[in-house]
């Protein structure tokens, strides 16, 4: 070999090996780029508690390094609790005037719709009682709770009921639709309305009896980033899971109707 064809080689090696260290580097900075770690509070609606439980699982495994703590409770008590201060990273709302609220004060970034949800009626094991459809709660031997109107759940029941033509009057309005759901499962309250996939997450305490299209209400989920997070690569990365990943699988696992 000349010695030409030996100078020649040698700066061909010295060049691919600079690429190679080159692509290295930037396999690196992009993978920590990329990478998510630290610590987000959500607050979510709590109707979404055993399918955000059910998501964390499988984050812990697509996300190792990031640390997800929830709030869970009516969506417009979550509302005040951040307009009052409380350092949230992301909110999960199961109704769109709760959110509109925070985008009216600038709090948080554009909402994205993730899911929806229908009403049920839940009623005890067995339907001792034998309720069949809305007009029954209105019966005078029917012991019905209801969740307070300053929540969805509560909004959204007076809505169907309405729709239905049907007056009631309830021995409670819960803060909450897991507060309503616990009044049937515990054998205080007879019936409550509440949404579908909290009758499924009630399993063998409780019952469903179905609410006619005509007169049931499709509730809506969108879900933010606060303006105000400390860690907004982990928030957006749950996000994503959310409205993209395996949140889908998660929510619809769990009966909320996928958005389309």
């Amino acid at each position: 070999m000349s010695r030409r064809s030996s100078l020649v080689g040698a700066v061909a090696l010295v060049l691919l090996v600079s690429v190679v260290a080159a692509c290295s580097s930037d396999d690196k900075t992009t993978a920590t780029a990329n990478s998510v770690s630290g610590s987000i509070k959500v607050s979510a609606a709590a109707s979404l508690t055993e399918a955000f439980n059910g998501l964390q699982t499988t984050l812990k495994k697509e996300e190792p390094d990031l640390s997800i703590t929830y709030n869970f409770g009516g969506s417009g008590a979550l509302v005040t609790q951040i307009q009052q201060g409380a350092e949230i990273d992301v909110i999960a709302a199961a109704d769109t005037d709760s959110m509109k609220k925070l985008q009216n004060d600038g709090s948080v970034e554009e909402p994205v719709i993730f899911a929806h949800n229908k009403l049920e009626i839940l009623v005890r094991p067995g339907n001792p009682k034998q309720i069949k459809g809305m007009a029954d709660l209105a019966r005078p031997d029917i012991k019905f709770v209801t969740e307070d109107e300053t929540v969805p759940a509560g909004k959204y029941s007076a809505q169907a009921l309405a729709n239905a033509g049907v007056t009631v009057s309830p021995v409670s309005k819960e803060p909450d639709v897991k507060a309503a759901v616990a009044k049937v499962t515990s054998g205080e309250a007879d019936a409550t309305i509440v949404y579908q996939t909290d009758v499924t997450a009630a399993g063998a305490k409780g019952e469903g009896v179905e609410i006619p299209d005509a007169q049931n209400i499709i509730a809506n989920y969108p879900i933010a980033i606060l303006k105000a997070t400390k860690n907004h690569g982990g928030a957006a990365a749950f996000v994503d899971a959310v409205v993209h990943g395996s949140g889908q699988d998660a929510l619809q696992q769990r009966g909320f109707l996928a958005v389309t």
